[in-house]
């Protein structure tokens, strides 16, 4: 016997086996993404679709000993609405007090947790001003919560749910049921969410990582190049760098696993020693619009060109966000042979997407890349080339065409990766 969850847009069968998944996912979120400590508040986000684990979480969250889970839930289609129908000046609007509210909450010790599935394309069809100037508003005023998150001043992390836009968008060609079907199995599979232990799985993964990021920091490379086609890209990186990977302890004391999936070791560039051109190798979905085969250039750590063959418009309103928009916050390294790369699937989804190629970030750098970063003003952290801005945005530059070099403070060459393998 089934039964069914009922979602926005319908019914989805959940079988037995499908519900131990989604309760496995639940639970790897809230033991090995979140590290959530008893007696700790949690505020969680999700849209509408979500539902179903959003509430697994919430059950996980009080078993784990949360004092209290608060959940803000949002409505996809009551976002167009806003599109089709406010006044101009509304795009100048944010709710600043929403988002006083959660850095106050992150302040006095809540966890953060994001249930990410949002429709790719949801924006795709709207005025990219428009779009361009709710992002600002919303950036500026998430700003004082956001720098507690790329600080690690608290434990957080990031799921994802299988919804059904986001399993239209990826398979467009099966029926809706198959479909988010099929986006589910692929999100237990990289979430490993499918396996008998998961949180085990989590702390062996998590220790992998660990030491590939301890071996990149033995190296104390000043640079990395990137060749390939459309790309010849060398990006220097900050000086007292470190790299990370995996889980790592915030500043609340708890141990914490960001973004599950991950694949990646990444550390803070400089951000005025970026040189060259590099072209995007999978598209992105940047606040429901997509942007596909990016090719800027970089000088002096600036773009000083970039275009896009599709989404152009907004690309260019996003690197004018401010200065800091059109320089790197984050470089991170990706094995082609990844899970998620292997898998064969476009995401059409940054927290995936990015772990199946290595890639970039334009904004801001996380502090906890720099020694002491999180003891540092950012004066002294721009000191050592951490960049800083409104936004952080993760795109694709990696592939089995790609080849990675490290380069010594005296500019010697080490081959770090070979058709997008570790060598």
């Amino acid at each position: 016997m089934t039964s069914t969850t009922e979602f926005a847009t319908g019914s989805f069968a959940e079988t037995p086996e499908f519900g131990k998944n989604l309760d496995r996912l639940a639970e790897v979120a809230v033991h090995a993404g979140l590290g959530l400590a008893p007696g700790q508040q949690l505020v969680m986000t999700a849209t509408l679709d979500a539902l179903p684990l959003a509430r697994r979480i919430t059950e996980h969250a009080y078993k784990a000993g949360a004092s209290l889970v608060t959940t803000l839930f949002t409505d996809e289609q009551s976002a167009l609405l806003r599109y089709r129908y406010a006044p101009n000046a509304s795009f100048d609007a944010a709710p600043s007090w929403l988002y006083d509210g959660l850095a106050e909450a992150f302040r006095s010790g809540a966890a953060r947790l994001a249930i990410a599935g949002n429709d790719p394309s949801l924006l795709s069809k709207e005025d990219p001003e428009k779009v361009s100037r709710a992002n600002r508003a919303i950036s500026k005023a998430y700003r004082p919560a956001m720098e507690l998150i790329t600080r690690h001043a608290i434990n957080w992390t990031i799921v994802a749910c299988a919804t059904p836009a986001w399993a239209k968008a990826m398979f467009p060609d099966l029926p809706q049921d198959e479909a988010q079907a099929r986006l589910w199995k692929a999100i237990f599979a990289a979430s490993r969410a499918d396996q008998t232990d998961p949180v085990a799985a989590w702390k062996q993964h998590d220790a992998n990582l660990h030491a590939r990021a301890s071996r990149l920091n033995e190296k104390r490379y000043a640079a990395l190049h990137f060749r390939g086609p459309g790309t010849d890209l060398r990006v220097g990186l900050a000086d007292d760098h470190l790299w990370l990977g995996g889980g790592t302890t915030a500043g609340n004391g708890r141990y914490c696993i960001p973004n599950m999936p991950t694949e990646e070791v990444f550390t803070t560039p400089h951000k005025d020693r970026v040189e060259g051109r590099v072209t995007s190798t999978k598209p992105l979905s940047h606040q429901g619009t997509m942007i596909e085969e990016i090719s800027v250039r970089f000088h002096d750590g600036r773009i000083v060109e970039a275009q896009a063959a599709r989404g152009n418009e907004v690309l260019q309103r996003m690197i004018e966000t401010d200065e800091g928009a059109r320089r790197l916050g984050e470089v991170a390294l990706v094995p082609h042979s990844s899970p998620i790369a292997s898998s064969g699937l476009l995401f059409l989804n940054t927290l995936f997407d990015e772990n199946a190629a290595s890639h970039i970030a334009l904004g801001q750098a996380y502090s906890t890349c720099v020694k002491d970063g999180d003891h540092l003003t950012p004066e002294q952290l721009a000191a050592r080339g951490a960049n800083d801005s409104l936004i952080h945005v993760d795109w694709m530059i990696g592939s089995n065409r790609i080849d990675v070099d490290g380069v010594s403070a005296t500019g010697n060459l080490e081959p770090l990766m070979r058709a997008g393998e570790w060598v």
